[in-house]
C-alpha cells in the first residue's frame, strides 16, 4: 500500500462569519480508527449545515473533526481494525460527521457505500447528505407511498432536487415550491407535477386547487416560521409534516386543534448526531433501492457548480446567494 503523507490541505474555520472565514491550511492527516476507513478525497459536497457551522451555529459533534464537510467521494486509503467491507483503492462515497473539506477524511465504514457505476467522483460527492436525509425523512419517517401527494419546499435546493426525483421514482405525485419562474421550470423538468412560485403564489391555495381541496399527504420543510401553520393547513387527513431545518425560525405558534382533527403527524430529524448504526441502516437501504437508479440514469445528480478546494469561500458565497439549482461541489486534488 502507498504510504500516507503526514500532512494535507484542509479548510479550517477561523472564527465565525461569512465565507471569508474559510481558510486553507496544512494540517495532519487524520488517523484511521476501529470501524473506520480513511478516504483519499477527490470531491466534497457543500451543504446548508456547513454554512451554519461557519456561522458558529452548528458545531461539530464532540470528538469529531471541526473541519467542515459532511459528504465526500474518493478512494479508500486505509482501513481500521474491524473494517472489512472495503479495501484500499475502492471507490466510495460517504456521509461523514465533519472533515470533508480536506484531502483525506475519516468515515465510519457503515456510512460509506460504493459509488454507483457511471457516476463521477464529483457527482458522487453530492449524493450522501441529501439522499440520506430525504430517504430517512420522506420514506422512513413519513412513509410516503405510491400514489400519494408530496410537497417539497425549496425545490431547487440540493434536498429539493433529490426529493422531487426520489418521490417520483417511487410513484408519488409532487408539488414543489421555488422562488422564480426559472427555478419552477427546473423543478418541472425533474418531474414535479405542479410547481409554485412562492413569490407570486400562495402554496396553500395551490395545494387546494391541485388536489381538489383534499390536501397533500407528506410535506418536507426546511423553512419553518410561518410555513409551519400553512403546512398544517395544506395537509390531508392523516398527513405527515417533516421538518429538517428552519430558515425562518423554529419557534412558532400553531393551532393544534387542526392537528388533532385531521390526525396529523408532525415530526423532524437531524442526521449528524445519530448513531453510526442508524446511518449504516440508511446507507444499506440506499445501496439496495437507490444506487441502481443512479447507475441506470433514472435519477440524476443535479450539479450547479464546482469549485477548487481552496475556493471553498467562493462556493459558500454561491450557496449564500441562493441562486443555485442543485448541488455545489469542491473538487479536491488528492495528496500523496
Amino acid at each position: 500500500m502507498t504510504s500516507l503523507p503526514e500532512t494535507m490541505t484542509a479548510i479550517e474555520i477561523e472564527g465565525k462569519g461569512g465565507p471569508e472565514v474559510l481558510v486553507a491550511r496544512q494540517v495532519p492527516v487524520p488517523q484511521v480508527g476501529s470501524g473506520q476507513i480513511l478516504i483519499k478525497v477527490h470531491a466534497a459536497g457543500i451543504n446548508r449545515p456547513d454554512v451554519l457551522q461557519r456561522q458558529g451555529l452548528y458545531p461539530a459533534p464532540k470528538g469529531h473533526s471541526p473541519i467542515p464537510g459532511l459528504e465526500v467521494a474518493g478512494e479508500v486509503a486505509a482501513v481500521g481494525a474491524g473494517s472489512n467491507r472495503f479495501q484500499p483503492g475502492d471507490r466510495v462515497m460517504a456521509l461523514v460527521n465533519g472533515g470533508g473539506y480536506a484531502q483525506y477524511c475519516i468515515a465510519e465504514e457503515p456510512a460509506a457505500l460504493p459509488i454507483p457505476a457511471g457516476l463521477s467522483m464529483i457527482d458522487a460527492a453530492t449524493v450522501p447528505e441529501t439522499f440520506f436525509t430525504v430517504w430517512h425523512n420522506v420514506f422512513e419517517r413519513a412513509a410516503l407511498k405510491p400514489g400519494e401527494w408530496f410537497m417539497i419546499h425549496g425545490g431547487t435546493s440540493g434536498i429539493g432536487v433529490t426529493a422531487i426525483q426520489l418521490a417520483k421514482a417511487f410513484g408519488a405525485k409532487v408539488i414543489a415550491t421555488a422562488g422564480s419562474a426559472d427555478k419552477c421550470a427546473a423543478c418541472a423538468a425533474l418531474g414535479a407535477d405542479r410547481t409554485v412560485d412562492y413569490r407570486t403564489e400562495d402554496f396553500v391555495e395551490a395545494v387546494k386547487e391541485t388536489t381538489g381541496k383534499r390536501g397533500v399527504d407528506v410535506i418536507l420543510d426546511m423553512v419553518g416560521g410561518d410555513y409551519v401553520d400553512r403546512n398544517i393547513r395544506s395537509l390531508a387527513d392523516d398527513g405527515r409534516l417533516v421538518n429538517i431545518a428552519f430558515l425562518k425560525g423554529s419557534k412558532v405558534e400553531v393551532d393544534l386543534m387542526r392537528v388533532m382533527l385531521k390526525r396529523l403527524t408532525v415530526t423532524g430529524s437531524t442526521l449528524r448526531i445519530r448513531p453510526t448504526e442508524v446511518k449504516g441502516r440508511i446507507a444499506r437501504a440506499l445501496e439496495e433501492k437507490v444506487s441502481p437508479l443512479l447507475a441506470n440514469g433514472a435519477i440524476k445528480v443535479v450539479l450547479d457548480s464546482t469549485f477548487a478546494l481552496n475556493e471553498a469561500g467562493a462556493a459558500h458565497a454561491r450557496l449564500d446567494a441562493g441562486q443555485h439549482i442543485g448541488k455545489i461541489a469542491l473538487a479536491v486534488v488528492p495528496a500523496g
